[in-house]
């Protein structure tokens, strides 16, 4: 019998299709961030990306409502916009539907969907419906504006920078990490978990004001996104381990079972923002939008070094998210 060949790990996948792919003239980046910047005329870039969201790999329908599904399948898109510090502007959403979802399942993630998109100023402009044979896939494209030239991405990150990140960490991990225990999470780490928030408002004022050389959405979790703005920016990074932000319910979970914090580093689904600047006190000028907490400092040595209060150095036990990881 032959040998089955090894799949590609993700990001390698992705290296090879933006080989194959090439550049084109009418994109300032294409494949490689978190979102495509268009040149438009005028004094506007158009920021694009898409995503997907597969039943059994993103989502169990019994874990959450068809309205908060909605919510998330239009918000972890949004998030994108969020990192690149834009303006979200229209989303297309296309449906494969098994037999299994009613019609009224369907309106509830449809009203759920655009619940989420009104709130952030984007409309649904199309999209695409058909026939799955058994899982339900939601595939949804997100467009949004900024101001030509003035796109956060991933590969500005200088040595001496401080790393940033908003809001708390690891909240959505153990949320999952609970349901998948047979527990129920309380409303707080729900909520984290089947109704993420992007952070446009920090995005854009972080763009406007110049005050960020890098940054990404955390979807994969801190050290795998953390680590695209390192390889892309040919740095390293030292991050100080009790400088994670975590939330009240998080430190509860963490006093009974030390290796929760791994959640924290490497979870994903997070969807708060990491970024880099080189200014030391940011959290005085932006923190009044959303909390920031800076966990570090950017060197000239690759890789992610953790130290722990102590002086000693941490190593989290989990990679960050890979669908093709072996």
């Amino acid at each position: 019998m032959a040998n089955k060949q090894n799949m590609l790990e993700e990001f390698e996948m992705i290296g090879w299709i933006q080989q194959q792919a090439g550049s084109s003239g009418h994109l300032t980046l294409g494949i490689g961030d978190d979102c495509s910047i268009q040149r438009q005329q005028g004094d506007l870039d158009l920021l694009t990306s898409t995503d997907m969201l597969i039943e059994g790999i993103h989502f169990q329908p019994e874990w959450c409502s068809m309205f908060n599904l909605g919510r998330k399948s239009a918000a972890v898109n949004i998030s994108d916009i969020a990192a690149m510090g834009g303006k979200p502007q229209s989303l297309f959403l296309s449906i494969g539907r098994p037999k299994k979802v009613s019609d009224r399942e369907i309106k509830e993630f449809i009203t759920g969907f655009l619940t989420e998109a009104k709130y952030y100023g984007a409309a649904l402009a199309g999209g695409d419906t058909c026939r799955s044979p058994e899982l339900l896939t939601i595939s949804v494209t997100v467009q949004g504006t900024v101001p030509t030239g003035d796109a956060i991405c991933r590969q500005g990150a200088s040595c001496g920078d401080a790393v940033y990140v908003s809001g708390t960490l690891g909240d959505s991990a153990l949320a999952l990490q609970m349901l998948q225990q047979g527990l129920q999470p309380g409303s707080f780490l729900a909520e984290r978990f089947h109704t993420p928030t992007p952070q446009i408002s920090l995005g854009r004022i972080l763009s406007q004001r110049q005050f960020a050389t890098a940054m990404l959405d955390i979807s994969d979790g801190l050290l795998a996104d953390l680590g695209h703005i390192l390889s892309s920016s040919s740095v390293g990074a030292d991050l100080e381990l009790q400088q994670l932000p975590l939330s009240k319910e998080f430190r509860q979970a963490l006093a009974t079972d030390a290796s929760v914090i791994d959640l924290a580093l490497a979870g994903g689904e997070d969807y708060e923002l990491v970024f880099t600047s080189p200014l030391k006190d940011l959290s005085d000028q932006v923190g009044r939008i959303c909390p920031i907490t800076r966990i570090g400092t950017i060197t000239q040595t690759p890789g992610i070094r953790i130290m722990q209060e102590n002086g000693t150095p941490y190593r989290c036990q989990y990679d960050g998210f890979d669908h093709f990881a072996q």
